[in-house]
């Protein structure tokens, strides 16, 4: 083999962390086929995915179809949209959303349901819908995390129907006095939009009467002039008059929890930073050592996804904490017996325990100004 000044040893080891998608919807709901029905007309509990309007209503024709349609016509709005036909007279709404369980979706709703006595009772529509987003975003695989949407009837302007577990932070609820489906509406508006944009005064593309200040009062709480937003749990459709032109926005972006993680982009923040944490780290379980080098290794990829973030302004800042490398990083000699049992435990039971503090500066939602005049 002749001389050579330079050996270079190319190996590729490429790897691209997995994305989620964060707008993908599905709508469950009836169909009502003519006399002439398609030969592709979905079947009960069966979903199918759309990605033209004109098909959808095509092949669900009525409820189903025309809430899909409603849900491509906002913009921004979904790409894709999952149909699950119920049967008309007999719904199954537990099995035609279980039917979702494993599928890429991200917003649930249920087409032209409002949410009442009967739909939010326990065998009704909205009440399966709120199971199925807690269930599946509690147990379901990564990645499966979800919301659902739901409107309550026309002109309703009483937040307390939302209640008991109605009342989850993966519900998103909205008033209205449109006689169109608004839950479809807001989901296809929502999914238009990254997961840490506030939903607050984002525009949806459907017709509704505006709601006075005593009923928005109603619906909201009321509020003082310094006070944050007081919120019970219920958005409402607004016509803004300091915006330019007509248009129909929400009111809020709160989800039906005000106790707990009160805002949509909250939550669907939150599922996206931990999916890509997880997408990221994936390659290094089976492979990092708990060691030194092992666990600064582990921090360096968690760094490669929040940075960017941080870049991005999607999140201010963030801090990560690994107990066991403090320890690993005493000189041996100085380790009491206590924190030689914990090195030992962790390298025995190969875990390393990572803690993440992230500030999230959510967007602004009230504005108070005083204005003096000398």
């Amino acid at each position: 083999m002749p001389v050579r000044y330079i050996r270079v040893n190319p190996v590729a080891d490429l790897f691209a962390p997995a994305v989620r998608a964060f707008g993908n919807i599905a709508v469950v709901g009836a169909v009502t086929p003519d006399d002439d029905p398609p030969d592709d007309l979905l079947e009960v509990n069966a979903p199918i995915l759309f990605a033209d309007p004109s098909e959808a209503r095509r092949r669900a024709p009525g409820t189903l179809g025309d809430s899909i349609a409603l849900c491509f016509a906002q913009s921004p709005g979904p790409t894709v949209v999952q149909g699950v036909r119920v049967d008309a007279d007999d719904p199954d709404w537990p099995a035609a959303l279980e039917s979702l369980s494993t599928l890429d979706v991200q917003i649930v709703c249920v087409a032209d349901t409002p949410l009442d006595d009967a739909s939010g009772a326990e065998e009704g529509a909205i009440h399966a819908l709120a199971t199925h987003v807690s269930e599946v975003s509690t147990s379901g695989g990564d990645g499966l995390e979800r919301i659902g949407v739901a409107m309550l009837t026309q002109g309703d302007t009483d937040p307390s129907i939302v209640a008991g577990s109605l009342a989850h932070e993966r519900m998103v609820y909205v008033a209205h006095k449109s006689a169109q489906d608004v839950a479809a509406a807001v989901a296809g508006t929502i999914a238009g939009y990254e997961p840490h944009v506030s939903m607050l005064l984002k525009q949806v593309n459907v017709s509704s009467a505006p709601f006075t200040g005593a009923e928005i009062t109603a619906l909201n709480g009321s509020e003082t002039f310094s006070s944050g937003p007081a919120g019970a749990g219920v958005n409402w459709l607004v016509d803004p008059p300091l915006i330019p032109g007509q248009g129909i926005y929400l009111g809020e972006g709160y989800t039906g929890n005000p106790g707990g993680k009160k805002y949509i982009d909250i939550v669907r923040c939150i599922d996206n930073v931990s999916f890509l944490l997880k997408a990221q780290l994936i390659r290094s379980v089976g492979t990092a050592r708990v060691s030194r080098s092992g666990l600064r290794a582990l921090i360096a990829q968690m760094e490669a996804v929040l940075d960017p973030l941080v870049r991005q302004e999607v999140i201010e800042g963030f801090t990560l904490t690994v107990p066991i490398l403090s320890l690993l990083d005493k000189p041996p000699a100085t380790l009491t017996p206590s924190e030689r049992t914990q090195i030992s435990k962790a390298q025995n039971e190969r875990v390393a325990e990572v803690l993440a503090a992230v500030d999230y500066a959510g967007a602004i939602h009230r504005v108070a100004i005083t204005l003096r005049f000398e």
